[in-house]
Formats: C-alpha cells, structure tokens, sequence
C-alpha cells in the first residue's frame, strides 16, 4: 500500500521541513534534581523555588522550557508527515474526514474486529491511517 500524502502549500512544506530539523536540535528538558532523587521522575516540571539557578537559566544548569523552542505557527500541532490527526473510535467517523489535509489514527480502546472494518473502509476513502495495524511481524 502506498502511503498517501497530504496537500501543503509550499510554504507550509518549508516551515515543516524547519519544525522537523528543529525537533531533532531541540534538547530533552528534565525536571530539576530529576537524578538525585528517583522518586521525582524526569517528566518536566516548571523550577520555582527562590534560589534556584535554573529558574535563573544559569547556563551551567540545564535548559529550560521556553517559547523560544516552539515550532513555526502555521505547522504546529500536525503530524510529522504534515496530516492533521483525527482520533476515530468507529467507521462512521470516518466520513466526516477530509482525505486531502486529515489523516485517521484509530482509538486504542478500538478491538481487532472494528479496527480491520475501519482499515478496510479508510482505504476505500482513500484516508491515511496513521498508527495500522501491523502485518507480517
């Protein structure tokens, strides 16, 4: 099957060019003290207290989260390929998408049966499903 692509602008293809190098350049922002104390986990937390150096973007501290980081306007929010993803839990949610700018990704709550129904159906459509099933593994 022949992955489908979506219909961009030029412009909008340059700026998710852009986003996709900056995606790669863009630093792993930790939570404060994420290695001394386990407990913490390194999922980003904002660092408040009063005397802290990060807070203070100490450059020997790690970097921290800034609007700085964020991607071009008009690309931010779509799929790597460039698709808007639509969450679909049944086949009837299928109609409303468009195949030119939306790509499909199925529910995880969604079993085998209904998914294959919706596989089958979004190929009919001509409809980009984004995370499928897996074949031959």
């Amino acid at each position: 099957m022949v992955k489908i692509k979506p219909k961009l602008s030029d412009e909008e293809k340059r700026l998710l060019r852009i986003r996709n190098n900056l995606n790669r350049v863009r630093p792993w922002f930790r939570r404060q003290e994420w290695f001394r104390y386990k407990r913490l986990g390194d999922h980003w937390r904002r660092p408040k207290g009063k005397h802290s150096k990060m807070r203070e973007h100490k450059g020997y501290r790690p970097p921290v989260v800034d609007s700085g980081y964020r991607g071009p306007r008009k690309v931010r929010g779509l799929h790597p390929s460039g698709f808007r993803e639509v969450l679909v839990h049944n086949v009837k949610e299928l109609e409303k998408i468009n195949p030119e700018r939306e790509a499909a990704r199925i529910a995880s709550r969604v079993g085998v049966k209904k998914r294959m129904e919706i596989e089958k159906r979004a190929e009919e459509l001509n409809i980009r499903i984004l995370n499928p099933m897996r074949r031959g593994d």
